[in-house]
């Protein structure tokens, strides 16, 4: 995969960037749509790692890299429509890891106390699936069958990179406001125990 010339990267990693759905779904292999645009500008990554972008995303960063058009990666998973998750509220222990895995603040809820998505924030990224621990949260279409940028605005795209890139200032500001180790051991001690609360106040609830 050629590299691009240092001069080049940084503004080419910002037209990729502008270029992606902005689901922060990690899909690609990176942290963050940003870190993958700047892969591609630099060269690191392949142009196919987007599902959510799909065969038209595809075909977007060919035209601003100038690299052949591909199919997309199907490790990184398929182009499908958009998906909002929903949370089965009467099922939700209140444990808050949703709310710590959604990147873009679109979980509302509090500890011990059942939790909601905002649809308009989702982003359908999944990440609050894996770490729901009662796997109350499922993913319910939410484009009539459309894929890939058919089912993405770029409206919701820029939405969707404000409400990131606000939700990583304010992590940003908690950390600077309380030390790194004191914050990262609070946090542990306080979620197991929420957790460890709140499983078994489900496990009381089903057995009722």
């Amino acid at each position: 995969m050629p590299a691009s010339q240092p001069g080049r990267v940084a503004p080419l990693a910002a037209l990729i960037d502008a270029a992606l759905p902005q689901t922060q779904c990690t899909r690609c292999g990176y942290p963050d749509c940003a870190a993958y645009a700047q892969a591609v500008a630099a060269g690191d990554a392949a142009i196919n790692r987007c599902p959510p972008g799909g065969a038209e995303g595809v075909a977007r960063l060919a035209a601003l890299t100038g690299r052949p058009v591909l199919p997309l990666d199907e490790e990184c998973g398929q182009e499908l429509p958009r998906a909002l998750a929903v949370i089965d509220e009467d099922w939700c222990i209140g444990c808050t890891l949703c709310i710590k895995a959604c990147p873009t603040d679109a979980i509302l809820g509090l500890s011990k106390r059942m939790h909601t998505v905002i649809a308009a924030h989702c982003t359908g990224c999944e990440l609050c699936l894996p770490v729901c621990p009662v796997d109350c949260i499922q993913m319910q279409e939410a484009s009539a069958g459309a894929t890939g940028w058919a089912a993405w605005s770029p409206q919701q795209a820029s939405h969707a990179r404000a409400r990131y890139q606000a939700r990583c200032d304010r992590l940003e500001g908690e950390k600077i406001s309380l030390p790194a180790e004191a914050a990262e051991t609070s946090a542990g001690v306080e979620r197991s125990a929420a957790i460890a609360a709140a499983l078994a106040r489900a496990r009381a609830r089903r057995a009722g």
